[in-house]
Parts: structure tokens; sequence; C-alpha cells
């Protein structure tokens, strides 16, 4: 395979994104909780109104673990992000999947201190695969509390490799973020969810401006009968199902969660959640109900289990 592109994949591999600082409030992670679909069944729900109300005498709000996709939002691959040497078309990127594993309870507020480096990167030859991992840190205490770890798509950016074996390189030898296998068995629990026709809306609050999540024009440009969902806010409702049908409401029983993205979802559809318990894995996946059809799968890995199960 010959590099036609002139593109040095060693430059990348070795490239170090600058630090970055995210701050956030109390209302930056209610506007998060309410984005994904907090409380939005029922606005009285024991669960999730400590997601958004110092409910019963609570001093802060808990926050939810899929708010840790957000730390990392300045230096997800957008059209401004540099990557050196590496030529590619912003509107053929495709958000592949997100691996994120939890080491702290997040405070109601805080400031976190990025740090970002090129966990992966692959050539299939019509396409080039970057993982960017990102270590949060809290700025007060310096104390990990979480990492990231997304996988992008970059279409036609592939073919960059010297030799006949293909380039890749990955620093995650465990493979953690591995695919799952969804069982043939019925399911521990399934939660059904509706989101709402100005979801992306209300999500693009906390701070994913894409336009194909907002402009019916931009969207149709690129194939949408309108604008769709963002994936991390499908995966928040996820998580969230899992929570509560598992975890009892309890997000500090959250360890570590992979979702890989399948299909779109349009704001309004109805999202039905199904989860399988092996251990102390839940696998998990996605249906839009309208559709009969998978937009998400995964897992989540818990600390422990509810008693109540």
């Amino acid at each position: 395979m010959a590099n036609i592109s002139g593109f040095n994949p060693e430059l990348l591999v070795s490239y170090k994104f600058p630090e970055k600082t995210f701050t956030y409030s109390e209302r930056d992670a209610v506007i998060y909780a309410l984005g994904v679909g907090a409380c939005g069944r029922d606005a009285a729900d024991d669960d999730e109104l400590r997601y958004v109300y110092h409910e019963n005498g609570l001093q802060f709000i808990q926050v939810l673990p899929t708010f840790s996709a957000l730390f990392s939002f300045e230096v997800r691959p957008t059209g401004e992000l540099d990557l050196p040497g590496l030529q590619y078309d912003p509107s053929l990127m495709l958000h592949g999947q997100q691996y994120i594993e939890l080491y702290k309870p997040f405070p109601s507020s805080a400031s976190i201190r990025n740090e970002s480096c090129i966990a992966g990167l692959h050539d299939k030859g019509k396409a080039a695969i970057i993982e960017i991992e990102t270590k949060s840190y809290n700025s007060e205490s310096g104390e990990l509390l979480c990492m990231n770890r997304m996988t992008t798509y970059f279409r036609g950016a592939g073919g960059f490799s010297n030799s006949y074996q293909p380039f890749s390189y990955s620093n995650n030898p465990t493979n953690k973020a591995s695919a799952v296998k969804i069982p043939k068995s019925r399911p521990f629990a399934v939660y059904e969810d509706c989101t709402q026709p100005s979801q992306a809306l209300l999500y693009s609050l906390s701070g994913d401006h894409n336009p194909l999540h907002l402009d019916p024009k931009i969207a149709k440009v690129a194939g949408f009968s309108r604008p769709i969902l963002h994936g991390l806010c499908t995966l928040g409702f996820a998580v969230r199902a899992i929570i509560k049908c598992i975890c009892r409401g309890d997000p500090n029983m959250v360890k570590s969660i992979l979702g890989r993205f399948l299909l779109h979802v349009y704001p309004g559809e109805t999202l039905i959640t199904e989860m399988w318990l092996q251990g102390l894995r839940v696998i998990y996946q996605v249906k839009v109900k309208e559709r009969n059809r998978s937009v998400l799968s995964g897992y989540v890995d818990l600390h422990r289990l509810a008693s109540s199960l």
C-alpha cells in the first residue's frame, strides 16, 4: 500500500494536545441531565430529581457519569482540530465509539484539567480510524476523575501506509473496549423512553453545536430527512436507563461505559433500552421503536450490584 497522501502517521501518534481546562457549574450539570431526558417522562421521578434539584435536603445535585464525555469536548475532532499532516473532510467524520472509565464521583461543580493524546491510529484504506484518549483531573485536588477514549472514523483519509502492511497503532493492549455480543435470551430489564422533538436543541446547550443536529438544510445535504440526535445524547439516555433499572438510581455504582454508535436517531423517536445482567456487567442495546432498528450497543461495568436485585 503506497502512501499517496504524504501523511506521516508517526508525527500524529507522537503529537501532544495542548492541556485544556473545562469548568462547569451545577447549572451546566442540570442542563446536561435535562438534555439526556432526566425527568422527561415524570417531573417528580424520585430517582432522577437528584440530577436537577436538591431533593430531600441534599446539599448538592448528583452528576450523571456520561456528563464526563463533555470534558474532552474541546479536543473532539471537528474542523478546527489540528491533527498534524492529516487531510480530511469534516463532513465525512463518524463518531464510532465512546469508552469511559470513572474513578471518582463528580462534584456538582468543578474545574477540570484535561490531558489528551492519540491512543490509536489505524489505516483502513478508504478511512482512517483515530482514537483520542483524555484523562480528566480535578484542578483543585489533582485527583484523576475519569478517562474518555473516543473513536472516530475519518472517511476518505486512509491509504497513508508506506508498505503492504497497513499502519496500525494502539496503546490499549488490554483492548477493554472490545465488541459486544448481544445475548439471544430475554432481557433482564427493558426501559422505554421517548425523546422530545426539541431534544437535540436542548442537548446542544451542553456545547455540541454541530449543525448536523440543528440545521435542517445541513442535515438534508448529509442525507437525512431532518436533523439527527447527537450520539452522545442517545448514550446518556441508555446509561440513565441502566442506572434507574439496575443501579436503583445510584449513579456512583457505574465503573465504566462502552457505547458503540450503530445508527442515527431522529429527535421525537422512542428509545427502548434492553439490558442483560452478566455478573457485574450490564450488556445493553438501544432500539428505535418506530423503525425497529438498533442504534446503540455496549456495556456498563458496575462496582457492585444493588441489594434489591
